[in-house]
């Protein structure tokens, strides 16, 4: 299942509460917290949409960009073993550690449909676990 909803290349992460009996989900990918509500899915999808309009709307008058900036660096953990294997690959095949994360990024990338069902396939295996 693909909680994300997309509207003018704007993407929103969404949840339901059950305590609440709501509909949620936040903007992804910008520099601030907008978060939106609604007891329906058509009502989650138009406050996400007035969402959007109304973030774009405050970063205009305040002069800034929306977009989140990116550094380009992140920290990823993994297992002790997949480090070893992985530094491994890369001292074989002559890159650095870096190299070979970018390619298997990019690789994976390029290839979104048949990750997707990977991960379901996984999912479903531990869920009947």
């Amino acid at each position: 299942m693909n909680d994300i909803l997309q509207y003018k290349n704007y993407y929103a992460s969404v949840h339901f509460s059950a305590g609440d009996d709501v509909f949620y989900g936040k903007i992804l990918g910008i520099n601030d917290l907008v978060s939106f509500e609604g007891s329906s899915v058509k009502e989650l999808k138009k406050a996400f949409k007035d969402a959007v309009e109304d973030y774009l709307d405050a970063c205009v008058e305040v002069g800034k960009t929306p977009e989140k900036t990116y550094k380009g660096t992140f920290n990823v953990r993994v297992p002790v073993t997949l480090h070893k294997e992985a530094s491994l690959f890369a001292a074989i095949h002559n890159i650095t550690l870096n190299e070979f994360v970018k390619t298997a990024l990019a690789f994976t990338l390029k290839r979104t449909d048949e990750f997707s069902r990977l991960i379901d396939n996984e999912s479903q295996m531990t869920e009947s676990v």
